[in-house]
C-alpha cells in the first residue's frame, strides 16, 4: 500500500485526502499525510467526551446530573436539541449520547461549558497530543462562518473560503489523522479513562447514526464500525474503530477537502469508507 495509491483514490473522488490507520493490537500503521494539521470540525466532540468521562471518574461531576436546556442555550444545528423548540431536561450522560450519536451541537456546547475548554486541552496535552486542540465551541464555529463571510454556508465562493477561521488549523479545532486515530486507540485500549468509562464511550461511539462515510466501506453484518464524523465547508471526515469478528481492531481517521463547498458531495463521503477499507485490508494482510 503506497501513498500514490491513496492519492489516486482521492483524486478520482474529486478531493484531497489524508488518512491514518493502525492495528490496535500490533501497532502496525498505514498512512497518507497522517501528520497533516487539519480542521477536525465535529470530531472535537470525541476529546470532549473523553474529558467528560475523566472528570466523572475523578468525582468532579456526576453523569446522572440533570440539566435543563432552554431556547437561550441552543446553537445552530440540524439535529438533536439544536433542532428542537421547547425546553428539555436530561442527564449529562444523555447529552453526551446526543453529542456523539447525532452530532448535536447544542448538547456539545452545554457539556463543554461544564467540562471546560482548558481542561479538554490539558487532557490532550497530558496524553502527548502535540497538534489536537479545541479552540472553538460549536456555536462559535457556526457564528464565525457568518461573521467571516457576511452570509455563512452555503453559497460560498473561494474568496469566502479563504476568509473562514474554521478552515484555518491555526484558529479552529484542529488535529491530525494520526492523532485522531490515536485518541480512539486510547478509548479502545481502556487508557483514556477508567475501563468502565471507556466501555461506555465505545458503546456510544458505536451508536453514531451516519452510515455514509466510514461505515460505507465495511457493509458486513459481522463487522462493527464506531466513529464520529466532522463536516465543514469543503471538509468531510470521520475517525473511528473497525472491529472484525476474529478480534481484529483498527483505528482509522480519514479527512478530505474538496474544491466545492457544496452541502452534498456523495463521492467525498463515500471515498472515506473506500480509503478506510483499503487501509484496513492492507493491515489485515
Amino acid at each position: 500500500m503506497t501513498g500514490p495509491a491513496f492519492a489516486e483514490l482521492f483524486r478520482v473522488a474529486g478531493v484531497t485526502g489524508w488518512l491514518s490507520a493502525v492495528d490496535l493490537d500490533t501497532g502496525r500503521e498505514v498512512g497518507h499525510g497522517a501528520d497533516e494539521r487539519l480542521p477536525i470540525a465535529s470530531m472535537f466532540k470525541v476529546a470532549l467526551l473523553v474529558e467528560l468521562c475523566r472528570q466523572a471518574d475523578a468525582g468532579l461531576l456526576d453523569l446522572a446530573t440533570r440539566v435543563t436546556v432552554t431556547s437561550d442555550d441552543r446553537v445552530p444545528g440540524p439535529t438533536g436539541l439544536s433542532a428542537m423548540s421547547d425546553d428539555v431536561t436530561m442527564s449529562l450522560r444523555d447529552l453526551a449520547y446526543l453529542m456523539i450519536a447525532v452530532s448535536d451541537n447544542t448538547a456539545a456546547d452545554v457539556l463543554l461549558s461544564r467540562v471546560g475548554m482548558d481542561e479538554v486541552n490539558a487532557m490532550l496535552e497530558g496524553f502527548g497530543f502535540e497538534v489536537t486542540r479545541v479552540l472553538m465551541t460549536a456555536g462559535e464555529s457556526n457564528a464565525s462562518m457568518a461573521e467571516d463571510t457576511g452570509h455563512g454556508w452555503p453559497y460560498l465562493d473561494q474568496e469566502d473560503l479563504d476568509k473562514m477561521r474554521v478552515l484555518d488549523p491555526a484558529r479552529t479545532n484542529r488535529g491530525t489523522p494520526r492523532e485522531l486515530a490515536r485518541l480512539f486507540g486510547l478509548i479502545w485500549r481502556d487508557e483514556a479513562a477508567a475501563p468502565e468509562s471507556c466501555a461506555w464511550m465505545r458503546a456510544v461511539l458505536n451508536l453514531q447514526v451516519w452510515p455514509h462515510r466510514l461505515a460505507s466501506g465495511f457493509p458486513y453484518d459481522d463487522v462493527a464500525v464506531s466513529g464520529k464524523t466532522g463536516t465543514l465547508p469543503t471538509i468531510r471526515g470521520e475517525a473511528g474503530v473497525v472491529e472484525y469478528p476474529d478480534g481484529g481492531r483498527y483505528a482509522v481517521a480519514v479527512i478530505t477537502r474538496s474544491v466545492s463547498a457544496a452541502l452534498n458531495h456523495p463521492r467525498a463521503d463515500a471515498v472515506i469508507g473506500t480509503a478506510a477499507h483499503m487501509a484496513v485490508d492492507h493491515l489485515r494482510r
